[in-house]
């Protein structure tokens, strides 16, 4: 091992250290000895930390692999529509749901999203917060598996460590501070994970347009190759020419902003804010820094084709082999000195803060649902605080072992399955919790219906209607969002009204 790695190698450790301490605190300072407080933090967070927090458990590890390396082979068109539509999901999501479920939830006492949905339709038997916490738990085990294969990547591409050693410390790390701080240990690791992602994008670019021969290399080289910067075209890798990105390929990828609706781990945020007027705060903090860091995102892989070209490091020609660009390109930053190997050090813990900062709300959403909503709503299992904080941790690890499993594949593409997994929260959870805060007239059998029509029309669009191409071959979250929508819609209007109770909140609710 070369002295650049073994620097690298104490950096990393010093951050993976910082994160366990964070969780240790948090542990010790009695921020995770009830629900309310392991689940959302007593509803006392900062404006920042709930921006930064929502933002960083909102990109995971796509954003500083699966973005860069979706533009390396393709250029942007695709990744380019992508992030404005996150862009602009992230701003909307915090304009019309922040406040309002932020409210409606305090009011209600509700400490997860299934359990604000039973609440707000007055679902005494929890049949919604059921299926709600089932659905969780489907969509929540792919996406874990994601960042536990980015954690696996990592430390397989640069330091040759065998990729299921080092999944399963990544994960040991992640669980271990998620257990014993929940949810303001996993929201303030968030913040700082969010600092070491964005020195990460920074310092690659600059490196890396160096590297390339200067920003006019890197433009000149992304303009020779057909379509590449097009965004109604896009480049094939494959055949090497232009392909084309039209109309409707465009409103499919703009589909990516619906799903910040429906994604558990973002709207615990907006819960857990100490104050709902403090809320503009963070939906400005938020919708600049998710603007700026998808941009440099798709930048970086752009640049990232040009540091290939001038043969400082190999062609990268799959997926998955494109998805380790930034780290290829920090390997060659750490050859050049001391310094610069602790700065490679740095943009790698800000990879493995991308992942971590997901894979953690992940898990404290998808405990919440099995221990709160599953055993004690549902099946009405009393259990003490003590065995309550118990089972929500068994749960993590349960979980997470299961993501470990779908992981085990080293060859599997971080963007595509994150972007199945948010296809499902969002044509879930988007339009219940839409129709909830803003629709008088829905009740508990359109909640229901729309929860499950968009569960299965994922899968049946992924697996069954997507294969025919032509028209079909969108991506799942739009059609699958629609057809949730308007089962939630037309079972609301075929079946009874709300009970008076019901509608009389939510007008106190609104008239605020």
């Amino acid at each position: 091992m070369t002295a650049s790695q073994v620097i690298i190698i104490v950096t990393i450790v010093v951050y993976l250290g910082c994160m366990l301490a964070i969780g240790f605190y948090f542990n010790r300072s009695g921020g995770s000895g009830s629900s309310d407080e392991f689940y959302i933090g007593g509803r006392k967070l900062g404006p920042l930390v709930t921006a930064m927090s929502a933002e960083a458990s909102d990109m995971s590890s796509y954003l500083l692999m699966g973005l860069p390396g979706l533009a390396y082979l393709a250029g942007v068109a695709e990744v380019g529509w992508t992030a404005i539509g996150l862009a602009v999901g992230t701003y909307l999501n915090f304009l019309f749901v922040a406040r309002l479920l932020r409210r409606y939830t305090a009011r209600l006492n509700a400490i997860t999203v299934p359990d604000f949905l039973a609440r707000r339709y007055g679902d005494k038997k929890h049949v919604l917060s059921c299926i709600a916490a089932i659905i969780i738990i489907i969509f929540f085990v792919p996406y874990t598996a994601s960042g536990f294969k980015a954690v696996g990547t990592l430390f397989n591409s640069l330091f040759g460590i065998e990729y299921h050693a080092a999944m399963v410390f990544g994960a040991i790390v992640i669980i271990s501070y998620t257990i014993m701080g929940g949810f303001l240990a996993v929201s303030t690791t968030d913040l700082v994970q969010s600092i070491f992602m964005s020195i990460a994008l920074v310092v690659i670019v600059f490196f890396g347009i160096k590297t390339a021969g200067g920003l006019g290399a890197v433009v000149e080289n992304a303009r020779a190759l057909p379509g590449y910067l097009s965004l109604t075209g896009g480049y094939d890798a494959a055949s090497g020419t232009a392909s084309s990105y039209g109309f409707l390929d465009i409103i499919s990828t703009l589909a990516w902003g619906l799903g910040y609706f429906g994604m558990p781990h973002i709207l615990l945020r907006f819960m857990a804010i100490r104050d709902e007027k403090e809320l503009a705060t963070s939906r400005r903090i938020a919708s600049v820094w998710v603007v700026l860091s998808m941009g440099i995102a798709v930048f970086i892989g752009i640049i990232g084709y040009s540091v290939s070209k001038a043969g400082a490091i190999p062609v990268l020609k799959t997926s998955s082999e494109s998805e380790t660009v930034i780290i290829k390109m920090a390997d060659l930053m750490s050859q050049s000195g001391i310094l610069f190997a602790v700065i490679a050090g740095i943009i790698l813990a800000g990879i493995l803060a991308a992942t971590m900062s997901t894979a953690d709300s992940q898990l404290l959403a998808a405990a919440s649902a099995v221990s709160q909503d599953l055993v004690q709503e549902f099946f009405k299992i009393r259990l003490s605080r003590k065995a309550s904080m118990r089972a929500a941790r068994g749960t993590v690890f349960g979980i997470a072992l299961v993501g470990l499993v779908l992981a085990w594949d080293p060859n599997s593409s971080v963007f595509r399955v994150v972007s199945f997994a948010w296809a499902g929260f969002g044509a879930c959870f988007g339009p219940a919790v839409l129709l909830a805060l803003y629709w008088r007239r829905s009740n508990r059998q359109g909640a229901l219906a729309g929860l499950v029509t968009g569960g299965v029309m994922v899968f049946v669009w992924k697996y069954l209607v997507a294969p025919l191409g032509g028209v079909f071959a969108i991506y799942e979250l739009l059609p699958a969002f629609l057809l949730g929508l308007a089962a939630n819609v037309a079972v609301s209007l075929m079946t009874p009204e709300p009970e008076r109770e019901i509608g009389i909140l939510f007008d106190e609710i609104h008239k605020r």
